[in-house]
């Protein structure tokens, strides 16, 4: 019974990645590079920029791994789409909180040998350039000790119906999804002071990958400083926050 569910359970999650490869093909130019940085087996954090709603099934669809996405609690309470979300193997979290309990939840998935996916920003960036990024993923990593690849994600924001004319029109928009070598935070205490700095070392190779527009507050004009966010700070000020603004507040990623 217990590989019967199991079996069932996969159901929803292939059948939303070939769905979102076959959108793909269809109606845009999709590339993904650096696939060959993806180990085969393994526990794997995956973390990237996030521009849109579509990013998670993007980067699960750019792999051959199934991909457990960390998403906003509110999508689990949403009535005959809230299944589907626990179905696919997404977990919840309390966003812009130091929520635990979902950090735990990815720890036991990598213990397991799985892939997580983590949005460190914590909400999309809507292509305004990369937020001041919460230090969850980078104390999940610390505490499970796996390694983490990073990834870039550039055009995932489709405009509808805008893309179906330039399918027609055989104008078909670019979306590329770039995996970068896989790279172990190093720390013998996991704690605050090591998830901002191992944070900040997780944001700035994404941006590395990126064009300097999406960069945001990663860009070259920040190098050498330590950029942390703080939930409250973020709601305040706006997409993200400057190094005089560092707080020490060990918060959650989400995806939205």
């Amino acid at each position: 019974m217990t590989l019967f569910r199991r079996f069932l359970l996969r159901i929803p999650y292939a059948a939303s990645t070939v769905l979102t490869r076959l959108v793909l093909f269809t109606f845009a130019r999709w590339e993904v590079h650096g696939r060959e940085h993806i180990p085969a087996e393994g526990p794997l954090v995956l973390v990237s920029n996030h521009l849109d709603n579509l990013d998670p099934p993007l980067v699960a669809a750019s792999i051959g791994r199934r991909v457990h996405p960390m998403a906003k609690r509110e999508l689990f309470e949403v009535p005959l789409i809230g299944w589907w979300f626990w179905a696919y193997g997404a977990f919840p979290v309390r966003r812009f909180s130091s929520d635990m309990g979902a950090l735990r939840v990815a720890r036991n998935f990598l213990r397991s040998g799985e892939v997580v996916l983590m949005f460190p920003e914590g909400t999309r960036s809507r292509g305004e350039g990369m937020r001041a990024a919460l230090p969850g993923a980078a104390m999940v990593a610390l505490l499970a000790k796996a390694p983490v690849v990073p990834v870039a994600i550039t055009g995932s924001r489709l405009k509808k119906p805008h893309v179906f004319f330039a399918w027609a029109l055989l104008r078909r928009p670019r979306v590329t999804v770039t995996f970068g070598p896989a790279f172990t935070l190093d720390a013998k205490v996991p704690g605050g002071d090591a998830a901002e700095a191992g944070t900040d070392q997780m944001m700035r190779r994404i941006a590395a990958m990126l064009p300097e527009e999406l960069r945001g507050v990663y860009g070259d004009h920040t190098s050498g400083s330590i950029i942390a966010a703080r939930a409250r700070a973020d709601r305040a000020t706006g997409p993200g926050v400057t190094p005089d603004e560092a707080t020490e507040d060990p918060g959650a990623s989400e995806a939205e």
